[in-house]
């Protein structure tokens, strides 16, 4: 193989385009740098490279120009049968001369991925079957060889083979992580002098360590990437809103919930009740992770330990002392996420570590029938009892709250509520995982959910029930089948007809206007989705019909419709690609509408009451982590907390929240010159992602005056507030004043309660010096780059204060965070701790006027110790605790750390363990800028 692939690639080796190039439009920013980046990588001799484009982005021009670039024959591989057509049209488009024929005639061959993954049947019992046109390819699982390729497949691979240099560009090449990553290296490894051009719009930080692993296999490090904020703020995204429509199940499914919540109900009373078995599930679970019971001569497993190899069953006990049910363990440090309610997957890890630990092992005839008890109960929230524990099974309530009809009647709200706003400029897509349902409705739910609710075809028969939508002539279109109304099929297929005279499709059949309301009719003919999802593509950007049901398969990756504004996400998938695809399909722009304003809703239904309810939303937050999208404040953030700010990752908002959430979100929606005023296009960024702490305080974070050995009012100094007062603090409890010279009138304004009393006792004030601290101290320690002149504090419109650490990597951003959280939260088991003295004094003007006087003429002011964590990246030795404590000094208060292993210290934390200094609540965030 050749080490230079521009280099082999003559002229003469390879066919050239067969047409003049048409002059093409000019390169976006990003995809300029994308192509200078693949350059560099040839010239430094790889052979395969990865960019990473969003959704909307232009990977298909990046990859036809790279195709170009290196002249050599071109083969190019994408998901379905959608995205091959397109990449087809945008080579002609280009100058490139490409077509679907395996035998490799044209410069550029366009083939699905399962052209080459096609596996016979007669290979082996492991050898999956071939996916089905708009099959999700996680279907498609299992080993894949050579070996057992289908006779066509092989040809396939051995025409690869025959050709020559070739290009080799790979779309949507997260499939090859999920799929046929190990088919593809055996296939590279046939190819005497390939060039892998790799295109995806999944960020490098969604892989798991396996996914990883195959990457660097395969295409080594990316070259290039991009976020989908920097394409918005460029104007090549159009700016977009993400919203949410909660749902309570219907009068039918709620009674079945509540019936399953009865009976885990039951089992949870059981767990608690004496007698229960021979231990108890409290007593278990306090000498395992409370009193940490050992075998005699055995040293308990850290808790730092336990939370690095179970997190899921640590985070669990740590909810359950939250609730009151068990006591703090040793070293464990309550977090955000342990602030909420216990909920399934909670219950299942202690029940799971009783059964496993405690019941199991026993032939005791009490624990045998409280096994029996657990087995019959865990089903209802999807799991069964097996020989190792507790395994994951199909829950019926999962599954109605994910299939629940409340869900496709929204849509139909949704749709109609966008219509209002919209009019004909409406162009809505409902997504679904299926077009129909591919089993029987189980039987406890028979009269529970109907056989089509979740599906597609479920959806399209709401819109089509509904005298409002139905007049959007909403149309269903998957890989297998083409649905609309009775009312809306005569025009669909005379439109057909002239945009393909070719095209073979039957008559409607003939139905009378009764009939139109409710009747669904399927487009029969002679073709396929590669044929007729170009041409409803167009039927739906030229608004004869304004409304498409598609399902996730086929419609949710790849396809190009720009004229798409608002998406209806009814599936249930929550992985990052699943997620970065879906919302990417609303996210084009489009030349008819340059003022395009783009919604994705989805839709939550939520069943109070039962440990499971919350499955919808629990997938409502993955979807979110890790996305980046604007808030009501103008910030572009991931987590669910941007589709709106009282939104908790860790539980739903109750019945009332949920009702006034969802009329807030339809005013939001209406409001398309704020959503464009929110993501300022046009104006500059860095395109980095900054993590910061979200704090909410019930009190203030310091008193009117803040005691420091240096200045009153701590890092409001560095603003020009004054610092006309030391206190340096007494063992007895008090502290001695000094006065400055010259600082007489600051003194005077501060006893009169004047203007720099209340710059001192802003809360931001307060918070500021305690990050300059935290900054000041990480730097010495090399942990960051910046110290407190990189600190920055800013209100929230919700009565939050965001406060980050700027012009530092995301890296440093993240341990900053982390340890600006330790030191405002609750005391649990830090290995330092260092004091802060607090001056109490009343909220009355003349009150404090007259405390401060007689105060001032004692020489001694009474004041509070709070003691804070130092951070565990600084709190590892004496030397780091000691940095820690000469930026304390410098910023918040005097004192020095004090080793909570030393007998003192102990005391300390004794009597202070779980104490909340500031009575705060606190949230880690990852703001892009």
């Amino acid at each position: 193989m050749s080490s230079d692939p521009g280099a082999t690639s003559a002229p003469s080796a390879s066919p050239r385009p067969a047409s003049p190039r048409p002059a093409p439009p000019p390169l976006r920013r990003q995809q300029a740098e994308a192509l200078a980046a693949l350059d560099e990588a040839w010239r430094a001799g790889r052979r395969a490279a990865w960019v990473v484009l969003p959704p909307g982005g232009g990977k298909t021009r990046v990859g036809v120009e790279a195709a170009l670039r290196l002249r050599r024959r071109t083969v190019v591989l994408g998901p379905n049968t959608a995205i091959q057509g397109q990449w087809i049209a945008q080579c002609g488009g280009l100058g490139l001369s490409a077509s679907d024929d395996r035998s490799l005639s044209q410069p550029a061959t366009v083939l699905t991925y399962q052209a080459l993954a096609v596996f016979d049947p007669d290979a082996g019992d492991d050898a999956p079957a071939e996916p089905e046109e708009g099959e999700d390819p996680e279907q498609a699982r299992g080993p894949q060889h050579l070996d057992r390729l289908h006779p066509n497949a092989r040809a396939l691979v051995d025409t690869l083979a025959a050709a020559g240099p070739l290009t080799l560009v790979l779309d949507e090449c997260h499939h090859l992580l999920e799929v046929w990553g190990e088919l593809l290296g055996e296939v590279l490894g046939l190819l005497p002098d390939v060039v892998v051009v790799a295109l995806t719009a999944t960020p490098p930080e969604a892989l798991s360590a396996d996914e990883a692993d195959l990457v660097a296999r395969l295409f080594g490090p990316i070259v290039y990437s991009a976020t989908i904020p920097s394409f918005v703020r460029d104007g090549h995204l159009a700016p977009f809103r993400e919203l949410v429509r909660f749902t309570d199940p219907t009068t039918d499914e709620a009674a079945y919930v509540s019936g399953e919540a009865r009976r885990f109900a039951e089992l949870r009373s059981d767990l608690m009740a004496p007698g229960f078995a021979t231990t108890g599930f409290l007593a278990w679970l306090d000498g395992r992770f409370v009193r940490r019971q050992t075998e005699a001569g055995t040293k308990a497993v850290p808790w730092s330990r336990l939370e690095r190899d179970r997190p899921d069953l640590t985070a669990a006990v740590l909810r359950a002392h939250t609730a009151g049910l068990l006591g703090l363990p040793e070293g464990a440090r309550v977090r955000e996420e342990h602030r909420a309610p216990l909920d399934a997957e909670d219950w299942v890890e202690l029940i799971e570590d009783y059964v496993v630990g405690c019941l199991t092992p026993s032939a005791d005839p009490t624990d045998v029938a409280a096994l029996e008890a657990i087995r019959r109960a865990v089903p209802s929230v999807g799991y069964r009892v097996t020989k190792r524990g507790l395994a994951r099974t199909t829950s019926p309530v999962d599954r109605v709250v994910a299939r629940s009809a409340a869900k496709g009647t929204a849509a139909v709200g949704i749709v109609d509520a966008e219509w209002g706003v919209r009019g004909d400029g409406l162009r809505a897509l409902v997504l679904c995982d299926f077009e129909r349902a591919s089993a029987q409705v189980p039987a406890r739910l028979v009269g529970v959910l109907e056989p089509e609710e979740g599906s597609a075809r479920g959806v399209l028969r709401r819109l089509v029930a509904d005298p409002t939508t139905v007049a959007l002539d909403p149309v269903l279109v998957s890989g297998r089948s083409v649905a609309c109304s009775a009312r809306t099929a005569p025009r669909l297929v005379a439109w057909l007809r002239t945009q393909d005279p070719g095209l073979e499709l039957a008559d409607p059949p003939a139905v009378d206007g009764a009939q139109e309301a409710d009747l669904l009719v399927d487009l029969e003919g002679r073709w396929s989705p590669r044929r007729w999802v170009p041409l409803l593509t167009r039927w739906f950007e030229e608004g004869q019909g304004r409304v498409l049901v598609g399902t996730r398969a086929l419609l949710g990756e790849g396809w190009d419709a720009r004229g798409i504004n608002v998406l209806v996400d009814l599936t249930t998938a929550t992985t990052p690609v699943a997620v970065t695809q879906t919302r990417g399909r609303a996210l084009r722009t489009d030349p008819r509408d340059p003022d395009k304003v783009a919604h994705t809703w989805t839709v939550v239904c939520v069943a109070d009451g039962h440990p499971l309810g919350d499955a919808d939303y629990r997938r409502l937050v993955r979807k979110h982590r890790g996305f980046f999208a604007v808030t009501d404040d103008g910030l572009i953030t991931d987590g669910v907390a941007h589709v709106h700010p009282e939104l908790s990752p860790y539980a739903p908002p109750t019945g009332p929240d949920r009702e006034r959430i969802n009329v807030e979100m339809t005013h939001s929606a209406a409001d398309h010159a704020r959503t464009r005023a929110l993501w300022q296009v046009g104006a500059p960024y860095d395109d980095v992602p900054v993590v910061e702490v979200r704090v909410r305080a019930a009190r203030p974070l310091g008193a009117d005056l803040r005691v420091g050995a240096v200045t009153v009012a701590g890092a409001g100094a560095r603003r020009g507030v004054a610092d006309a007062v030391v206190l340096r603090p007494r063992r007895d409890g008090t502290a001695a004043v000094s006065l400055r010279s010259g600082r007489w009138r600051s003194l005077r304004s501060w006893l009169s309660g004047g203007d720099d009393l209340a710059a001192a006792a802003d809360r931001a004030t307060a918070l500021e010096s305690l990050a300059c601290a935290v900054a000041d101290a990480l730097s010495a320690g090399q942990a960051v780059p910046r110290g407190a002149d990189a600190v920055r504090v800013a209100p929230t419109r919700d009565g939050q204060y965001r406060v980050w650490l700027d012009g530092v990597p995301e890296e440093a951003s993240a341990v900053f965070s982390d340890a600006l959280d330790e030191v405002v939260s609750p005391l649990f088991a830090p290995r330092y701790v260092v004091p802060r003295y607090v001056i109490e004094v009343p909220d009355d003007p003349r009150e404090r006027r007259r405390l401060a006087w007689r105060r001032l003429w004692r020489r001694r002011i009474p004041v509070t110790v709070v003691w804070h964590a130092v951070p565990s990246v600084l709190g590892v030795n004496k030397e780091r605790a000691a940095l820690f404590g000469a930026a304390w000094n410098r910023w918040v208060s005097p004192g020095e750390p004090l080793y909570t292993g030393s007998p003192e210290g102990a005391g300390v934390l004794a009597a202070q363990r779980g104490d909340d200094p500031f009575a705060v609540t606190t949230a880690v965030r990852t703001e892009w800028r």
